[in-house]
């Protein structure tokens, strides 16, 4: 067992990110229509407070940007940082953070919350103590929203529909949407249960 698992995992996703773009965002229409189905599904046009937990190269936090007041965005490497703010620089509503979750929690409460793409990366034990806090950094009506890619890689601690499980099991919330394709799983949770349709008076 790895004594310093956040240590390796550190230096794991360092080594990732010596690429400018290491996964295809940029680039792959997967990745793009993966972006326009979160976007899409979100049921608000805009949120207040949003917080992006392991925000990569940043380039879904340029697309949740435009849909919020105020969005944190945070990863664990520091070259994705470094990434993250390049993509986003003079962005006023982004802030992007090194930070080591959940020994490293952001104050405050959020109206969305999304976890895409990175649950697999922590070590079971940090993402069980993750879930377990997100709900208390939701506001009464706050979104998570979580999307995982749904087949093994190497470096991933468990499959995705596995970290959606953990997720479901340790946030005390109700799904109120979910979406999967041959490769990802996209799901939402929330205290505010009511649909687009209801909350807009159509039934």
């Amino acid at each position: 067992m790895n004594a310093d698992p956040h240590g390796a995992l550190a230096r794991q996703l360092d080594a990732m990110h010596a690429q400018d773009d290491p996964f295809g965002y940029r680039t792959r229409w997967y990745e793009a229509r993966k972006r326009q189905v979160l976007l899409a599904t979100l049921p608000h046009p805009h949120f207040e407070r949003a917080w992006e937990i392991g925000c990569s190269n940043g380039e879904l936090t340029a697309a949740l940007s435009p849909r919020c007041s105020h969005l944190l965005a945070t990863d664990l490497s520091a070259n994705a940082v470094r990434q993250a703010r390049a993509r986003n620089a003079g962005d006023p509503v982004v802030q992007v953070q090194q930070a080591q979750h959940p020994a490293q929690w952001p104050d405050g409460r959020f109206d969305l919350i999304v976890l895409s793409e990175v649950g697999y990366y922590m070590p079971p034990q940090a993402l069980q103590e993750v879930a377990g806090r997100i709900a208390g950094s939701l506001t009464a009506h706050g979104l998570l929203v979580a999307c995982h890619w749904l087949h093994p890689f190497q470096g991933a601690y468990q499959h995705g529909a596995q970290v959606h499980g953990v997720l479901a099991a340790g946030v005390p919330l109700p799904r109120v949407y979910r979406y999967q394709d041959p490769d990802f799983l996209l799901e939402g949770w929330s205290a505010m249960p009511q649909s687009i349709a209801q909350r807009e008076g159509l039934r």
